[in-house]
């Protein structure tokens, strides 16, 4: 072998070596070392790069309000300078607003918020207020070279997680689901007239949310938030691209993106929240941050279409939404 294959072979496998580690690069799971900001945050692993980037933008006379933790990564987590460092780390809407809750319940101080990607599921109580701050789709995902259909009915999706539609275009379908507690599979089965209870038994329902990687055969299917799948082609800081070989598909013949952004017309969208505890919606520093079109979140509608989300207009900031997760 001559010197120039060598150096080929050698420029090859490092630049794999550097594209294997770029993917396990994990986000940034916290503020930095030592920031503790004003207003802390766990819950949805939709929302968090998109929460964590309006962390970086979001300011008042004290300087950076919004710390926002990850779902996945080191465990516990500390939230305060003083105290609060025995925290397990949230990881979805679901653990996040328990974390919340039992925040506020024993008055640790420790948490001023929680992101969910989902609205509540029990309207009958008042105690926690959703506020939503950016539009999003969730679709299904499968591998690019996947022989399962590139367009699919809700119907049929409905009856692939029911497990009585099992089969299609000669392969035999796996249909996966987020970890219990993820905002993303609540919505999914809500949107799919399904429940836990109801899903079929050929369901894997045990992945991580919005990660292509988990899709490791052609048989595979999975629902993805069209946000996440948007930002994490984006190359943007601190937003690992986990997609794979995942390719977001078409539902009832309508596409999730157009010209690289949601499509708002898409048939299955939502509204994304950050929830706050109704006691302290008059709270200043929350009220001026997440309250309202022009709260300091709302003003932010660059950085929430960076992100792959869609903007909700004048319905951003609103507290009509109470209820518990």
């Amino acid at each position: 072998m001559n010197v120039k294959s060598r150096a080929r072979i050698g420029f090859i496998t490092a630049t794999a070596a550097l594209s294997l580690a770029a993917l396990a690069v994990p986000a940034s799971a916290n503020p930095p070392a030592g920031e503790y900001r004003q207003l802390a945050g766990v819950g949805s692993d939709t929302t968090q790069d998109v929460v964590n980037g309006l962390g970086d933008v979001v300011t008042n006379a004290s300087g950076k309000i919004i710390a926002s933790y990850d779902a996945t990564g080191t465990s516990p987590i500390k939230t305060r300078a003083v105290g609060c460092d025995t925290l397990a780390r949230p990881d979805g809407s679901g653990a996040g607003i328990a974390a919340l809750n039992n925040a506020v319940d024993n008055a640790t101080g420790c948490l001023d918020f929680a992101r969910s990607s989902s609205g509540p599921s029990d309207t009958s109580t008042t105690d926690l207020t959703f506020i939503p701050f950016a539009k999003d789709g969730v679709t299904y995902a499968t591998r690019s070279f996947s022989a399962l259909p590139t367009n699919l009915t809700k119907t049929q999706l409905t009856d692939i997680y029911k497990c009585t539609l099992t089969s299609l275009n000669g392969v035999t379908i796996q249909p996966l689901l987020p970890q219990t507690g993820s905002g993303t599979r609540k919505f999914w089965l809500n949107t799919l007239g399904l429940t836990d209870a109801t899903i079929g038994s050929c369901v894997n329902g045990t992945i991580q949310e919005n990660n292509g990687l988990a899709l490791t055969n052609n048989s595979q299917i999975m629902p993805y938030s069209i946000a996440q799948y948007i930002a994490q082609g984006k190359s943007l800081p601190n937003v690992p691209n986990r997609r794979g070989s995942a390719v977001l598909r078409n539902v009832n013949g309508v596409a999730p993106t157009t010209s690289g952004v949601l499509n708002t017309a898409f048939p299955i969208v939502r509204d994304v929240y950050n929830v706050v505890p109704t006691a302290k919606l008059t709270n200043a520093l929350i009220s001026t941050t997440f309250v309202g079109t022009t709260s300091k979140v709302c003003a932010q509608t660059t950085v929430i279409q960076n992100y792959g989300f869609g903007s909700l207009g004048t319905a951003c900031g609103a507290t009509t939404v109470k209820g518990e997760k």
